[in-house]
């Protein structure tokens, strides 16, 4: 009977899911078209934040009761999960043109966090003071995001796509748009999370197994949902702004949070996951520059990757079992 319930459940979250991310799509290009600023800035800002929310609700909780692995693997696995499963999957399903600024500076920026975070783990731990400079980096991220943002005057025709979503409606539709569909993406993330960690936990795996592969793909849902349904309509600075995006605020904000509320150690993520998580952010860059684009080719090369890293994950839990 558990078992039938929880198979329930995640139907009913992915659901949920679905429509959380519909309408956090929508409601962002609106946003875009109504303030005349590009989807990209959209998707690295408010797609990109919002759907981090997941995470960070997960690692500061898991930080705050001493679940190091589960809070530090969950980002590290999300960050991986984000680039190698959902850009895999959203490209295959339709290819994805970007801005030259994501090949040339967000991308960058999300390598050079991702080392920025290694270098900080060199000791085996995160404490209070590394995780107020990540606080204070994704301040000036952001605010970088917004001046370009604001220099680069992006007309509403570059931003729409030439095509109003929602004639005659407003900025406040949107962002009720936004909060239903961020509010939907965090229930529906919720349901299918706790079904895999309590049937993983039964199972007697790992916490950071838990942790780098079932939460990390569960928080990671928000940004699977949104990224696939803006792949679906077109919109690909939305789709890999939301990733980009998220890793980095994944690896500054949430982590900046977690650890100045509490210092994190390292426990049993290894450096393998570290580096997988730095070396599918540099596949990326290296998918994105010769064309700007995401196609069907560069999606498959991104799934194998993460194959790849969950059979090795696999294979070491089960000898360490």
């Amino acid at each position: 009977m558990s078992l039938l319930i929880e198979a329930l459940q995640a139907v009913a979250g992915l659901a949920i899911l679905y429509f959380g991310g519909e309408w956090l799509v929508r409601g962002s290009i609106l946003i875009a078209q109504r303030l005349g600023v590009s989807s990209l800035v959209i998707g690295v800002t408010i797609v990109a934040a919002g759907t981090s929310i997941p995470e960070m609700a997960v690692s500061v909780h898991a930080a705050a009761i001493g679940e190091n692995d589960i809070s530090l693997g969950n980002v590290v696995g999300s960050n991986i999960c984000n680039v190698a499963l959902i850009l895999g999957l959203a490209a295959m399903l339709r290819p994805l043109s970007t801005s030259r600024s994501m090949a040339r500076v967000h991308t960058p920026v999300m390598i050079l966090v991702s080392l920025v975070l290694m270098f900080m783990l060199r000791d085996g731990r995160l404490g209070l003071d590394e995780g107020v400079v990540l606080l204070i980096s994704i301040v000036l991220y952001s605010a970088y995001v917004l001046m370009e943002a604001r220099r680069s005057g992006s007309g509403k025709q570059e931003a729409s796509g030439g095509t109003d979503i929602a004639p005659g409606k407003g900025i406040s539709y949107a962002m009720l748009l936004i909060a239903a569909g961020l509010a939907l993406l965090f229930a529906g993330g919720n349901l299918l999370v706790a079904a895999a960690v309590n049937l993983a936990t039964a199972a007697g795996v790992s916490e950071a197994f838990i942790g780098l592969t079932i939460v990390a793909v569960g928080t990671s849902l928000p940004e699977l949902t949104a990224s696939v349904i803006a792949s679906i309509k077109g919109e690909g600075d939305i789709a890999v702004g939301n990733i980009v995006g998220s890793n980095i605020f994944n690896i500054l904000g949430i982590l900046g949070v977690t650890a100045v509320v509490e210092p994190l150690a390292m426990g049993g993520i290894t450096w393998t996951d570290l580096c997988v998580m730095l070396a599918v952010a540099i596949l990326l860059l290296a998918l994105l520059l010769p064309m700007k684009r995401l196609g069907r080719g560069s999606g498959a090369v991104l799934l194998a990757s993460y194959t790849g890293y969950v059979a090795w994950l696999t294979a070491s839990a089960s000898m360490v079992s």
